[in-house]
């Protein structure tokens, strides 16, 4: 007598497992904008996902990391790593109008600014830390990767850069300007005239980059 052949059996939970992670870093991010890091506690960021405290700690281990994997998980939806692509048939002067368009839209975004604001809260009443987590996964690594594009293109021959990471840094501060912070300080009056000003901001940073590091 045949037998009916037996598949194979997923391992269990693994869909509800994903579903679950999403549903606790959907929360902490909200928890965390609206009440601040000390804020929002680990019951608190159960409830509002929905699953037991021991869940949350089974998936992140503690309220830093899941910090960090929050930071983490919405820079890379905001900002994912192809926008630094290096495209070399392209010219370099597009390639950094556009990269430096997409970065100062986001960086200057009011939900982002919010963030911001929220994490410096937690920096004044005596937690750097969380400051420093926001540093590595955001402006950091913003930072590495517009490097490492600078890069490719010196050794291309398209700039002359002599310190490639200092570059990188006066490249992200020429096209913000003051408009993060005049956000941050909420003194936008018009929102419409602040969009066009932060991307002539941007155009203006990435031109006035070019004219110091174009090979002459």
């Amino acid at each position: 007598m045949s037998t009916i052949p037996q598949t194979k059996p997923q391992g269990p939970g693994r869909p509800k497992d994903m579903e679950k992670r999403a549903a606790i870093l959907e929360a902490a991010k909200a928890l965390f904008i609206r009440n601040a890091f000390a804020g929002t506690s680990m019951d608190a960021v159960a409830a509002e996902a929905g699953v037991s405290k021991l869940t949350v700690y089974s998936h992140f281990g503690d309220k830093d990391n899941l910090f960090r994997e929050v930071i983490r998980a919405r820079i890379q939806d905001i900002l994912p790593e192809d926008t630094y692509q290096y495209v070399p048939d392209e010219d370099i002067g597009e390639t950094l109008q556009r990269i430096a368009l997409h970065h100062v839209r986001l960086d200057c975004d009011v939900q982002n600014v919010g963030t911001f604001r929220a994490i410096l809260s937690d920096c004044r009443q005596g937690n750097p830390r969380y400051g420093k987590l926001l540093w590595e996964e955001g402006p950091e690594r913003g930072h590495l990767l517009m490097k490492r594009l600078l890069q490719h293109a010196v050794d291309d021959g398209k700039l002359d850069i002599p310190n490639v990471g200092r570059a990188a840094g006066q490249l992200i501060s020429l096209i913000k300007g003051e408009m993060l912070m005049r956000r941050m300080f909420g003194c936008e009056e018009c929102a419409q005239s602040y969009a066009v000003e932060l991307e002539q901001t941007a155009r203006d940073g990435v031109d006035m980059f070019l004219r110091a590091y174009l090979p002459r």
